[in-house]
């Protein structure tokens, strides 16, 4: 099926999204394939590279077009695996939902606006404000997923360091 003519609104949308393993032992990486291969229901091989910032460990980027959901299901599937590090990216027509997992503070979800910054709901607001300010800083910073963006960005920088670096050679 050529996923390219496929609508991204309607009853049959589907949606595309990303898959950033930012880190994954060494003996998980093939169990990662076929969990995530379970979910979109065709093989999937993913291109491991060595991550440098933890020796043993492995990352990854991959891309897919599926159903609308599957983001949210991969998330949610992925976040049982102990000792990764991810993000998931899952794009439609209606809107851009960001999911990103760490091990030492779980999983955080975040919808994002057309420029790729995160919106808080009035609700999220309206329960901050009711609070000290300390408190008030500490909870739009967890709306936001600051502490999630403080301990992925190193991971962040070493793929935009290998693009540069790619880039660079190739001009």
């Amino acid at each position: 099926m050529d996923l390219s003519k496929v609508p991204l609104t309607g009853p049959r949308a589907f949606t595309r999204g990303y898959l950033v393993i930012h880190s994954a032992p060494s003996a998980l990486c093939r169990h990662l394939e076929w969990a995530v291969a379970n979910l979109l229901g065709h093989p999937v091989e993913l291109t491991w590279r060595p991550q440098p910032l933890l020796l043993g460990t492995h990352r990854s980027t991959f891309e897919w077009r599926d159903r609308a959901g599957i983001g949210a299901e991969m998330a949610s599937a992925l976040r049982g695996w102990h000792y990764l590090r991810y993000e998931v990216r899952e794009e439609s027509a209606d809107n851009c939902v960001l999911y990103r997992y760490t091990p030492n503070l779980g999983i955080h979800r975040a919808v994002l606006d057309g420029a790729g910054a995160v919106m808080i709901t009035e609700n999220q607001i309206s329960n901050a404000l009711a609070l000290d300010d300390e408190s008030l800083r500490t909870s739009l910073q967890q709306a936001l997923g600051s502490e999630w963006d403080l301990e992925l960005e190193q991971f962040r920088r070493v793929e935009m360091d290998e693009f540069s670096h790619g880039r660079a050679i190739s001009f």
